[in-house]
This record gives C-alpha cells, structure tokens and sequence, in this order.
C-alpha cells in the first residue's frame, strides 16, 4: 500500500459540540461518503489538566490560554456536571486525510467560517469575549466546535498524545512501536523503575508503546535530554485514569 494511504490525522469534537448536540451532524460531515478516509481509531476522553496542557503547549504564554485549558476540559460548558465533560477523539487514514478534514471543519475562526465557508462545521461555533476582574475585554476565545490536525508532524504529535498504539488495529498504526520491557512509574513529576506508595505505572513489560516514548523515558531517567517531557508522556498513558479535574 502506499505511504499516501497511511496519512493520518487527529480529530476531537469538543464540548461546545456535544453539549449543542451537534456531535451526529459532525460525524456525517466526516463520514467516509464524504472524505473517503477510514476510521482508525476512536475513544471517549475525560480531559486531564495534564492532557488539556500538553494538547494546548504552544498557546501557553498567551492571554486566552487559560480559557482555552478549561474549554476543552470541559469546565465552560459542564461546570456543574462532571460526569458530561469530555471529548469525543478519532484518528482518520487515507489519502490527504490532514487537508481534506481541515477543508470539511473549514476556517479556525467561526466568524470568518460563516463568510467564507458557510455550510463546514465550524461555521456553527462562536466567538467568546473573555474579561478581567474588572470586566474589561481583554481577548477571547474560538469555541468552533472540533479540532483536526493543521500538518502531519502535528498529526504525529497529536494522535500520540491521544492515542496509545493498542487504540489502534496494528494493520493501520502509521507510527513505529516497541514492547517495553521494565516497570515505569510517575510521581509528583518524576520518574521511577521501581514503586513506591502512591505513584502510577505508566508502563509495565509487555506493553505495547510508540517507540518514541520508550526512548524519551529512557533518555529522561537517565537525566539526558529529551524530545519531550516527562509530562508529555505520562499525560497521554493516563487518559481516562483519574476523574479528579
């Protein structure tokens, strides 16, 4: 098969979405009729702070950063109901699946989607003003709706931030896997091979992990540099362990 086909992409249908009862009509506007992608993996998400911080990373110093980690945590929508925040989380495959997804969701901007493009996805979201303690504007924030992969090095980082490679059938993982084959545990941010109370194991022997992973961990308990964080990997294999955010 070739590599063209194995182009994959993140999908996340965010809360605004779920909570508009929007979620069938999203699913029909990237259905293979329409894109000619196949689904290779789906999961419901309890957001974690964690998850929310590392998906978010590059926006960090920016005003309506905070905002934004509640969104997706579902904290805007749901600050009463728990139990209703979450994300609905796919990875597509095939042929262009990063453009034509991003083609179908149509212009970040909902505003600019209703002028532009009216009819894609996000031209249903909405524009947020966000204030200060004195009720000053002092941004705000694009609830539109859904969240799809802008490159494919984004889709690499996105779909391994969501995804563990047993979310997805092994004929259709695009990335490089390994089975690991030491205990590693997480505790108040650092990293251990052995247990102690408290602490969580992130990998146990046997597991099948992206390779990048195994090799970041390596590196950090070493005390080596690395492409990523200790944060970064532990965020994406506790998803949906902890309801505490």
């Amino acid at each position: 098969m070739h590599k063209e086909a194995f182009e994959q992409t993140l999908v996340l249908i965010k809360p605004d979405a779920l909570k508009n009862s929007l979620t069938g009509y999203v699913l029909s506007q990237l259905s293979e009729f329409h894109t000619n992608l196949r689904f290779a993996g789906t999961k419901i998400v309890h957001v974690s702070r964690m998850l929310a911080e590392e998906h978010y990373a590059e926006h960090r110093s920016k005003v309506f950063y905070p905002s934004l980690i509640d969104f997706i945590m579902g904290f805007a929508h749901y600050p009463d109901e728990p139990w209703k925040r979450r994300v609905i989380a796919f990875v597509y495959q095939g042929p262009e699946a990063v453009k034509k997804i991003r083609d179908i969701c149509g212009p970040t901007n909902p505003h600019i989607a209703r002028e532009q493009r009216p009819g894609c996805i996000r031209a249903l979201g909405t524009i947020v003003p966000l204030k200060d303690a004195s009720g000053k504007v002092i941004g705000e924030r694009m609830d539109n709706l859904i969240h799809a992969s802008a490159t494919n090095s984004d889709a690499e980082r996105e779909i391994k931030l969501w995804f563990n490679p047993v979310d997805i059938p092994p004929s259709m993982r695009s990335y490089p896997t390994e089975i690991n084959n030491d205990h590693f545990y997480f505790k108040d941010g650092k990293l251990s091979l052995t247990h102690a109370p408290d602490s969580i194991c992130l990998l146990a022997p046997g597991d099948v992990v992206w390779k990048s992973d195994l090799e970041a961990l390596r590196l950090l308990y070493k005390g080596q540099p690395s492409p990523c964080s200790l944060e970064t990997v532990a965020a994406k294999y506790l998803v949906n362990y902890s309801q505490e955010d």
